[in-house]
């Protein structure tokens, strides 16, 4: 395993307590950093920090909550130091249906927790960031925000949202050596998968040339390398991890 340098560095993970964000909390932390987090599953949370160890704690929070997320940011600050670091991974699949019989709440419910929840939390975190002239970003997209999967509307639609979103901030942000990039995975075997049938899992699998699903460490390998500081340049991207299947 490469070493990265993250000494003396405060990180936020959204949906830290498992899958994705959950092996990035681990990696970071393997390379010096103090990490905090933030879920709304309290219970899990409590699991995740100590299985993590020394140097990770917790926020129960919901993305969703602007206000929350705005009060638990400053505790981080003061119990941690500054965050320099925000990994944005909490998210839901939501319904696997026909978009003729998506049910309009559950859109809602998607839309706000994938795209607007990343919007929320963003808002918080950059102002800091900002004043500091310093901090690393990666949001958690998907390949369905590039390709658009069937049945999986919502989810896809909020995917390309964050990409745009991304692309958006990174360039708002770059004159303030704040780095914002983009991540999409293929499908890992996380807890997202509980919510899909097992035909659809399939659908997405077969379509992957590697021949398998992402493994979360490989996940947190390349986002450990975006929040350092060794990446000076690079900013407002979309780093591919589908196994080849995306050529862009």
């Amino acid at each position: 395993m490469n070493k990265i340098d993250l000494q003396d560095q405060t990180a936020v993970i959204t949906g830290g307590a498992q899958g994705l964000g959950f092996a990035m909390a681990h990696r970071i932390l393997q390379s010096g950093a103090k990490v905090s987090l933030w879920d709304r599953d309290g219970a899990v949370l409590e699991q995740a920090v100590a299985a993590l160890g020394q140097g990770a704690s917790s926020k129960v929070v919901d993305i969703t909550d602007l206000n929350g997320l705005s009060r638990v940011h400053a505790e981080v600050e003061a119990e941690l130091g500054p965050v320099s670091i925000l990994v944005n991974s909490a998210g839901i699949a939501g319904s696997n249906t026909s978009l003729d019989q998506y049910d309009p709440d559950e859109w809602r419910r998607v839309i706000e927790i994938n795209l607007n929840g990343t919007f929320y939390v963003n808002k918080v975190v950059v102002p800091s960031m900002k004043a500091r002239n310093y901090g690393r970003i990666v949001n958690i997209a998907s390949v369905a925000g590039k390709e658009g999967n069937p049945n999986l509307s919502a989810y896809s639609a909020a995917k390309a949202g964050v990409i745009g979103l991304t692309k958006s901030l990174g360039k708002e942000l770059a004159k303030y050596d704040i780095a914002v990039n983009a991540i999409t995975p293929a499908t890992a075997k996380t807890r997202i998968l509980d919510t899909l049938t097992e035909e659809f899992i399939n659908y997405m699998l077969v379509r992957i040339p590697r021949g398998r699903f992402l493994d979360v460490e490989e996940a947190a390998a390349m986002v450990a390398w975006l929040v350092s500081k060794e990446n000076s340049f690079t900013t407002a991207s979309v780093f591919d991890l589908s196994g080849g299947r995306c050529t862009y």
